[in-house]
Parts: structure tokens; sequence; C-alpha cells
């Protein structure tokens, strides 16, 4: 498989799906693999608008490269919530994905913004009162979806990124995937919610410095779930790092960056932002 290079881009990072998907026919993948490109995926403007034929095309050749189905669009215009739900009949494997920010869609900034937390009686604890609206606002369809189309699936992995990846770990105390797939997730909510995800299995993955694994900040409100695969500043993937690793490492790659990348054009101007950017999430499993 190529080798895929950091991307300080402000076009990584603000539109993520404009690259073309980095599945090839007939390349073995796994889930883990799939589930991270999925995510990034889940920005094409077909995850946002049933209307963007070119794009939802674009979703439809990515996804077939894998072996999957046409993906089912699960969406709320109020709350601007998006995903996709597809599976592949070769084994029995079902994808949920959800789309994350979109700097344009005033109902993910809305959503973002909603920091107070409500109880999350779909399981237990509080949560993220935004996070809990958006994610309401799809389950019906969702399940749905999982009732009728993959009633005879024999696995089921959750994704997203940013945002997508709060709603995904909403998700996952919903429909208890065989793999919950988190990139540059916030916290979702409390201590409480999160022992709800204790038998989950949970790649929890943190690119380097990106500041929205940072938010909200960690206090007995906020918390996050499942073990941190942190990605160090060249692309490796370390598990359950210590605290001194992590800053260290930071402090490196943030200087690095202002000597490569930052002065730039076109580049983002610190890390802690480059580093949330899809691709360079999809990077460390490639």
């Amino acid at each position: 498989m190529p080798v895929i290079e950091y991307d300080p881009s402000r076009s990584a990072l603000y539109t993520p799906a404009r690259r073309p998907t980095v599945f090839e026919p007939g390349a073995d993948y796994s889930s883990l693999q799939i589930a991270v490109e999925a995510a990034r995926l889940a920005y094409l403007n077909a995850a946002q608008a049933e209307n963007s034929a070119e794009d939802h095309q674009a979703l439809v050749s990515a996804l077939a490269c894998v072996g999957m189905s046409a993906p089912r669009l699960f969406s709320d215009e109020e709350t601007g919530t998006f995903g996709f739900g597809c599976r592949r009949a070769s084994d029995g494997m079902a994808l949920l994905s959800f789309r994350g920010t979109q700097p344009e869609d005033i109902g993910d900034i809305v959503t973002n913004l909603e920091i107070n937390t409500v109880a999350w009686t779909e399981s237990s604890g509080r949560v993220h009162s935004g996070f809990a609206t958006a994610m309401r606002s799809v389950i019906p369809e969702i399940q749905s979806w999982l009732d009728v189309d993959c009633a005879g699936r024999r696995e089921l992995v959750i994704c997203g990124h940013s945002l997508g990846a709060a709603l995904a770990t909403l998700a996952a105390t919903l429909w208890r995937p065989d793999v919950l797939v988190t990139l540059g997730s916030p916290r979702v909510g409390n201590a409480a919610f999160a022992q709800s995800l204790d038998n989950v299995k949970i790649v929890r993955m943190v690119d380097c410095c990106d500041a929205v694994t940072r938010i909200p900040p960690e206090t007995p409100w906020y918390t996050h779930v499942g073990t941190e695969h942190y990605i160090n500043r060249a692309g490796g993937m370390v598990k359950s790092p210590d605290e001194e690793y992590v800053s260290d490492d930071c402090v490196h790659a943030r200087e690095a960056y202002l000597a490569q990348h930052a002065w730039k054009s076109g580049a983002v101007l610190v890390r802690d932002l480059a580093d949330h950017s899809p691709i360079n999430y999809v990077r460390a499993v490639w």
C-alpha cells in the first residue's frame, strides 16, 4: 500500500473529502482501515445532501472498492446531522459512519456550542446536550436500516471523525458494535456514561497535537471513553502512552511544524489544528 504523507493544508482540514479515496479495488483492508477511511468519506457532499449526484457516486464507488453496498444515507436538516450505513454481503459486515463538523453548516456549529449536559437515558450518565440532540434526530432511521437491511449482520463497525466521532460514541451505546473507531473525538459525557461502554472494543485515535481531543476540558462532567491510541509526530500509533511521552512528542511536533509548514501558502497556521485533518488519521493505519 502507498505511504500517505502528512498533509498540513487547509483543504485537508476544511474540505477533507476533496481528496480521492485511498481505497484501491481488489486490495485487502482491515476493519480498522475501512472505518478510518469511511469516517473521512462521510464528508462527501453525498453524505450531506442527497441531490449531489457526483459526490454520491464517488461515495458509492469508494465503498465498492471494499465490497460494500451502496450507502444508506441518514440525515436531519434541523440539526445538520449526517451519516451513512453500508453492508458487505461477503462476510456480513455492517458499517455505520458519521460526518463531522461542516464549517458552513449552522446546524453543526450550534450542535458543538451546546456544551451543557443532559441525561443520556438510552444507556446511563450525562452527555453533551448538542451531541445528544443530534444523535436522537437520526435514531429511528438507523434503527430501521439495521433491523431490515442488516438483520443478518455478523459484524458491526461504528466510526466517525470530530463531531462524527461524538455521534459514533453515542451510537455505540445503542447498537453495541464489534468495534467503535473514533478519530479526533471531543469528550462526550461524564464517567457514568463512559462506563456504559466498558464492554465495547474502542479504538479512540488521537493525532498528536489535535486540539479537538482536548475539549470540552476534563471535568466531573466530561471524560474520554476507551483507551487512547496516540499517533505520534512520525505517524506511528502508540496505545495508551504516558503523559510525559505525549507532552515531549507534541513539543517537538509543534517545533517541526513551525519550521516546515506553518509559513507556507495554503497551510494551516498551527499543528494543533492541522493534526485534526482526517487524512492525517488515515495515514497512521496505511
